[in-house]
């Protein structure tokens, strides 16, 4: 990378703002809505209303916006995060680690470095789990394997 494209990238980082989550899940959301019921939200991402108030109580969900009955009313940026909290639940992020991090993304651009720090070691930490994965299921598959050998070895026999 020449000393200019890596200054662009640099300064396109900078200004770059942390959006919470991935690309945007519209394939789930009728179209051009962005405004949701907390039911309508269940129903989209498969938590439960409960759930998804105690997200709220505890710091995992920014500010809801509510109806003027009080309702809450949810927007296509909340689905967006709701995604990006699914992801982390299946990295195995403790509950705490994830409100840690909504408070950093609030805290602005100032955490950006905590962070980075708090996603590289959960990137760590789910490598650890894939080789830990890749190593049982190597056990599986000798198992399965000598099951099978076993199964043609007593099949041969009995046709014998």
């Amino acid at each position: 990378m020449t000393v200019m494209e890596t200054t662009a990238a640099a300064t396109a980082t900078a200004t770059r703002t942390d959006s919470c989550a991935g690309p945007p899940r519209r394939d789930r959301r009728p179209d051009g809505q962005d405004r949701y019921t907390i039911s309508e939200v269940a129903a989209l991402t498969g938590l439960s209303a409960h759930t998804l108030r105690w997200y709220e109580r505890i710091g995992l969900m920014p500010h809801i916006d509510r109806s003027h009955t009080g309702q809450r009313r949810y927007r296509n940026r909340d689905l967006d995060w709701l995604d990006l909290v699914g992801k982390l639940r299946l990295t195995g992020m403790p509950v705490a680690d994830m409100v840690r991090y909504a408070e950093l993304v609030r805290e602005g651009d100032q955490t950006y470095t905590e962070r980075f720090e708090l996603l590289k070691q959960t990137r760590q930490d789910v490598l650890a789990r894939i080789a830990e994965l890749q190593g049982t299921l190597a056990v599986l598959d000798r198992k399965i394997d000598f099951y099978a050998d076993a199964g043609r070895a007593l099949a041969s026999e009995r046709s014998s």
